[in-house]
């Protein structure tokens, strides 16, 4: 259960400098690459070398991850020669936190330094041609949320961030949803990797079959409970986003069907695909330019 002072702690500017701050003074580590990792995916901190960890709880302002499959701590390191911070865990609407609070490390990460972030996840496949254990690069997303007001950038806009209206029309990268492709290709992940409409529920309960059947029809290729807030809040700070989805169910679609997603199914199938996935992720890092505006 979380405290009061737990949940209304909305991460001002002063809070996530304050963090940054302490986390700087912490480690030497300047990281330009944010990555976080979705339910079953933690394994790729430990790609990091010469890791430096620090528990969420110990992290001044930070929220705590309650999620069973998430470690619940924030790794420096350098993956391919270069300085990353890594989310082993992730914080989501359905744990109690304001949504500001939730999206609170993604302007912890700007202030680092942090200039591109890649974001994992695992979902439920709504297009019905995708497999258990494909990953589906995120092209688009519907922020079902948001259609109701619940978004990470509602209330008082802070200009040292970003501005009141950002665009979201290029909220992933198109050169970096290349990158992914061309690794694939390499590494011989074309046959599993997909591209698609990403969509965010509130969670923590699983959809109906109704629901799952109007997301497809609106547009959505999968369906999960994170990422999107966080991308929102990323875009907003200019920084560039590219995140993945982990298939790890098929959203049921029939009801004569006798399938029911789990939580347990979705951490089997990141442990599954986890050494693929860190791989793709590992060789698009080392092929990332220096800044912002270079190519690959």
């Amino acid at each position: 259960m979380l405290s009061v002072s737990e949940v209304t702690s909305r991460g001002s500017y002063e809070e996530c400098q304050t963090t940054a701050d302490w986390l700087r003074s912490n480690t030497q580590i300047r990281p330009t690459v944010g990555i976080v990792c979705g339910s079953g995916m933690g394994g790729l901190a430990e790609m990091l070398k010469d890791p430096q960890a620090f528990k969420y709880s110990d992290i001044p302002n930070f929220p705590k991850s309650t999620v069973h499959g998430h470690a619940g701590q924030l790794v420096f390191g350098t993956l391919k020669g270069r300085p990353c911070v890594c989310m082993q865990g992730r914080f989501h609407l359905y744990e109690g936190y304001p949504i500001q609070k939730i999206t609170l490390p993604m302007r912890v990460f700007k202030l680092l330094g942090v200039e591109t972030m890649i974001l994992t996840n695992a979902a439920g496949g709504l297009n019905q041609d995708y497999k258990v254990g494909d990953v589906m690069v995120l092209k688009d997303h519907i922020n079902m949320p948001g259609f109701a007001g619940i978004n990470p950038l509602a209330g008082p806009n802070d200009d040292r961030f970003g501005v009141r209206f950002p665009c979201m029309s290029d909220a992933y990268d198109r050169k970096l949803r290349q990158l992914a492709h061309d690794v694939a290709e390499e590494l011989g992940y074309s046959d599993f990797l997909r591209e698609g409409v990403y969509c965010v529920l509130g969670g923590p309960s699983f959809e109906t079959i109704a629901e799952c059947r109007m997301l497809h029809r609106l547009g959505a290729d999968a369906v999960g409970m994170s990422t999107v807030h966080e991308v929102i809040v990323a875009r907003h700070a200019g920084m560039r986003c590219f995140a993945l989805s982990l298939i790890s169910n098929r959203a049921v679609m029939d009801y004569d069907s006798e399938e029911k997603a789990n939580h347990e199914e979705v951490l089997e199938t990141g442990r599954q695909r986890a050494d693929q996935l860190a791989r793709l992720v590992s060789t698009m890092v080392s092929r990332l330019g220096n800044d912002n505006n270079n190519s690959f």
